[in-house]
């Protein structure tokens, strides 16, 4: 049994060798001030974020770029059917051109809807949109509405 005991004191002595200094060291880094330190990359990020998220500028652009996606996408409806409206009577060279600005319309309203969306859905975007505003849109819909 003594030498049971005689164990577990050099055990205890070789944990508390190990832990003392640990802590010792952790004390150390907090009093000297490396606590600062270590968490500097940590803060940095989340101090960034906030520089960012939380100006005034950023608020205001985000705010305004979701109209203007918006009403990309309006403006390019309203010119696709104008242009289909004045395919009917037009000459066949002039039914090339329009067919042409019909398909670039097309790719840019979807690219709008995309962008709009995609924005939507950003965490640190979305709260900047404007409640009347649709959650997304839909390349599918003939018309987009922009505002409730």
């Amino acid at each position: 049994m003594g030498v049971a005991r005689e164990g577990v004191r050099v055990s205890k002595w070789i944990i508390g060798g190990i832990v003392a200094p640990a802590i010792v060291g952790v004390t150390a880094t907090f009093v000297l001030g490396g606590a600062g330190w270590i968490t500097a990359p940590f803060r940095g990020a989340a101090e960034e974020r906030e520089d960012t998220v939380g100006s005034g500028a950023f608020r205001q652009s985000t705010y305004q770029e979701f109209f203007d996606l918006c009403e990309a996408a309006q403006n390019a409806e309203g010119t696709i059917e104008a242009l289909k409206q004045e395919r009917g009577a037009a000459s066949a060279a002039r039914q090339t051109q329009i067919d042409q600005s019909l398909m670039a319309l097309t790719a840019s309203r979807i690219e709008s809807i995309n962008d709009y969306n995609s924005k939507a859905a950003q965490e640190h975007r979305a709260p900047f949109r404007d409640r009347d505003l649709p959650y997304r849109l839909d390349a599918d819909d003939a018309d987009t509405v922009c505002a409730k």
